[in-house]
């Protein structure tokens, strides 16, 4: 999985503007655009103009309240919301633009690694490449390592930090980003064994989405001291449990995808140790070689598909709940609807059925 683009439904948008959300993150999201812009402008300096593109629009500082800024803001939330985040720990301002660069450098390399593993060809970079997705996905990878270390260079060259933090934040990515590829390596082939639920979130979710969101605390976990990292070591939990829930909804939209390479997923672990029967005698259809149809999750696994929407729901409240406790400013009580809200484009439909169709709740949205 990737921090992929989110809040991709009308609904969705309805939320950020009508809640003041986006009101809220206008700071962060200027500064999260002048992170990418700042890492764009290294690229031309470590990479020759023969493979370089024209980069999609940046929003400008008067545009990031206005609809300019949507694609940006749907691409970047995440990274977004970490700097509102830090923000509100008392991070300073100058090591706050330092972990926007960085985190847009481990985004754009996660996205590049995942191209690997799912053959598709996303890019954060305005890259040339030619028609070959996996050479683009290998040019990513290798210009972001590049740009990271580029961008906490000049950290030491103004006094963010010294050459044995800058060397401790590598270290740390690359430790926790291989800890992350391991899993997503042991699937390659598919898996023989489908664990229950309550292990598949542990083992994987904990791992694939928690450990994701968990790389934007590796430099301030490094950087700060005293009473801010105090509150950075109590906050990551919080983003991990985030990133939990962000991918059991991922797994929702990508139940298709994940049961045709036969990894986990954990819709597959639900109806497989928890399902109806005949959500069971369906799953098994389709494990044999069954063709899958559109809509096959909403109309043939619905009872299921709503327990596991519960599983992320309960991730997202808690880490809400324990981020507010925290002092951040972002709503506890709109987590059910920034869980509707995380999906990408395929997904918002499904989304949109299972929820409007669960006992109590009501269609995606504010309040």
């Amino acid at each position: 999985m990737t921090l992929s683009p989110v809040f991709r439904s009308e609904s969705a948008v309805l939320l950020l503007q009508e809640e003041g959300i986006w009101r809220r993150l206008a700071p962060a999201i200027a500064a999260q655009a002048h992170a990418v812009r700042t890492v764009h402008g290294d690229l031309t300096e470590i990479l020759d103009p023969s493979f370089l593109d024209t980069p999609a629009m940046i929003p400008a500082q008067d545009q990031v309240d206005s609809a300019e800024a949507l694609p940006f803001l749907q691409e970047y939330f995440f990274l977004i919301l970490f700097r509102s985040l830090f923000e509100s720990l008392g991070v300073p301002e100058e090591r706050l633009n330092r972990y926007a660069e960085l985190n847009f450098c481990v985004k754009g390399t996660i996205t590049a690694a995942d191209n690997l593993f799912d053959e598709q060809a996303k890019s954060l970079l305005p890259l040339d490449a030619g028609k070959g997705s996996r050479f683009l996905s290998i040019l990513q990878l290798m210009c972001f390592e590049r740009l990271i270390r580029r961008s906490l260079d000049r950290g030491v060259e103004v006094g963010e930090l010294d050459p044995q933090g800058r060397d401790a934040i590598l270290r740390g990515l690359l430790d926790l980003m291989a800890r992350i590829g391991r899993l997503e390596g042991s699937e390659e082939g598919g898996v023989d064994e489908i664990p229950t639920p309550e292990a598949m979130i542990e083992k994987v979710h904990r791992v694939r989405g928690g450990a994701l969101f968990a790389l934007s605390f590796v430099p301030p976990s490094i950087l700060e001291e005293g009473e801010i990292l105090k509150r950075i070591q109590g906050a990551e939990p919080a983003v991990a449990r985030l990133g939990t829930a962000f991918q059991i909804v991922d797994d929702l939209t990508d139940f298709e995808f994940d049961l045709g390479r036969r990894s986990h997923n954990l819709l597959v672990a639900q109806i497989h140790h928890h399902g109806t029967s005949e959500e069971k005698t369906r799953l098994e259809g389709f494990l044999n070689g069954d063709p899958l149809t559109a809509g096959t999750v909403e109309r043939d696994f619905r009872t299921s598909a709503r327990q596991v929407l519960e599983l992320a729901y309960g991730e997202a409240r808690q880490a809400f709940q324990d981020l507010g406790e925290l002092g951040f400013w972002f709503p506890a009580t709109l987590a059910d609807e920034v869980v509707h809200a995380i999906v990408g484009l395929d997904g918002v439909r499904r989304m949109e059925d299972l929820v409007v169709s669960t006992p109590g709740k009501g269609a995606p949205g504010p309040g």
